[in-house]
């Protein structure tokens, strides 16, 4: 499958069940992770992954209303960085940035397994934090929730989540997106934050 292919793949389906977990499949989500570029090769995401049944209890306690299909996976992967371990350059920090393609590359091999990836913000991170023992310095960027896709669609889901498992949500029109800069740049650039 090409690059590509597994782009156009990967979706945020809810409907999911538990896979086998393995060590192989746990290091090889983690070395696609690891191979991701970053700010003078800092490498500053680290991934913590939730498996045991108890650990993954506590984590759906810290879960927003909405995210009850989460129960279904047996794989959570904490997503986290700090501003320390990483680029800052002027007002720009580029942790999240980094941690960002990093985890990327954690969903798309994901995808390519034949997984479904699906991050989420849902969450409270400081019980997050208490829960897998991450200190303060360090932010909880986002949980991403591992499974197989269902076959059937999860009942528990809201009308709207029902409808994104059948169709992928619409995205905005590229020329909303992209700006080709040229003689007439300043109005590009002003249409971009319109």
């Amino acid at each position: 499958m090409s690059v590509k292919q597994v782009i156009i793949q990967r979706r945020a389906y809810r409907s999911l069940d538990p896979i086998p977990i393995s060590t192989e499949l746990l290091n090889d989500l983690a070395e696609c992770a690891q191979l991701a570029p970053s700010c003078f090769n800092k490498q500053p995401w680290r991934f913590v992954f939730v498996t045991d049944r108890s650990q993954l209890e506590k984590m759906y306690q810290a879960l927003s209303t909405g995210n009850d299909w989460v129960r279904r996976s047996n794989l959570i992967v904490a997503v986290v960085s700090g501003r320390e371990m990483d680029c800052v350059i002027g007002e720009r920090e580029y942790f999240l940035f980094d941690t960002g393609m990093a985890n990327a590359f954690l969903m798309l091999r994901a995808t390519e397994l034949g997984l479904v990836a699906h991050p989420i913000a849902g969450f409270d991170e400081a019980r997050v934090k208490e829960i897998l023992a991450i200190p303060s310095e360090l932010q909880v960027i986002a949980l991403v929730i591992i499974g197989a896709r269902a076959e059937k669609i999860n009942p528990e889901l809201s009308p709207r989540q029902i409808a994104s498992e059948k169709q992928r949500p619409e995205r905005l029109p590229l020329e909303s997106l992209v700006f080709l800069i040229n003689s007439n740049h300043q109005r590009a650039i002003r249409r971009c934050y319109d």
